[in-house]
């Protein structure tokens, strides 16, 4: 099988407190997008690469991404919720790929090898996750009153990449209907066996201000 990635590019920066879209950032000298788009880059199991970005700033996010991007084969607009950009992606997607990671650029922190291992256990099983064990003792209630203590074992913590045969993704987007968070809900609704690969708890999601500086301390220390 011969993988291909979705780059997905969305988001305001509002939460982060900016006015830029937040796929342009700034992190440590480069857009934020930047730095997930070079680890597909790197990874050796990504043959393609489709980014959805934000309408019109194409031209933008390539001259200040800092990398040559030999693998992007495409680049699209994305849609007004998660699941119309990954469609997008799909659509874009030469026909030749018929394995499809889908990575969020706000975990810039994913390494190379990550994207391998999920992009390996897809092949073997025909789809599977990042995810992370939850370690903390979870609790049900509201600020006044603990209602109960929920057991942790068997939860995860969903990361992306994801990675999914790519008829079994097009499928997905096809049938199901409703709210969908992740790739992985809509593929599990079509009655699909989702594996999951052993995430990493660097690969976080920037929301905030202190994710943003939390990301910009680790790879200044992995730069020394």
């Amino acid at each position: 099988m011969s993988a291909g990635a979705i780059l997905l590019c969305g988001g305001t920066g509002r939460r982060l407190g900016l006015r830029v879209e937040k796929p342009l950032v700034p992190l440590n000298g480069r857009p934020l997008f930047a730095w997930s788009l070079e680890a597909l880059e790197r990874c050796e199991a990504v043959g393609g690469i489709v980014v959805v970005g934000p309408a019109g700033k194409r031209d933008e996010m390539l001259s200040s991404c800092g990398i040559v991007a030999v693998k992007v084969v495409a680049w699209v607009d994305g849609g007004r919720e998660r699941r119309d950009s990954v469609a997008n992606g799909l659509k874009a997607l030469p026909p030749e790929y018929d394995l499809v990671a889908v990575h969020d650029c706000a975990r810039v922190l994913v390494t190379p090898n990550l994207i391998a291992r999920v992009i390996a256990d897809a092949m073997l099983s025909g789809a599977s996750i990042a995810a992370i064990p939850l370690e903390d003792t979870l609790k049900r209630g509201t600020l006044q009153r603990i209602d109960t203590t929920v057991p942790r074992t068997g939860l995860w913590r969903a990361q992306t990449p994801q990675a999914f045969r790519r008829d079994w993704l097009e499928q997905a987007h096809a049938t199901m209907r409703g709210v969908a968070t992740d790739d992985a809900m809509m593929v599990e609704a079509c009655g699909r066996a989702v594996r999951i690969t052993e995430g990493d708890s660097l690969n976080f999601k920037i929301t905030s201000q202190r994710d943003l500086a939390l990301a910009a301390a680790w790879l200044t220390a992995r730069a020394v």
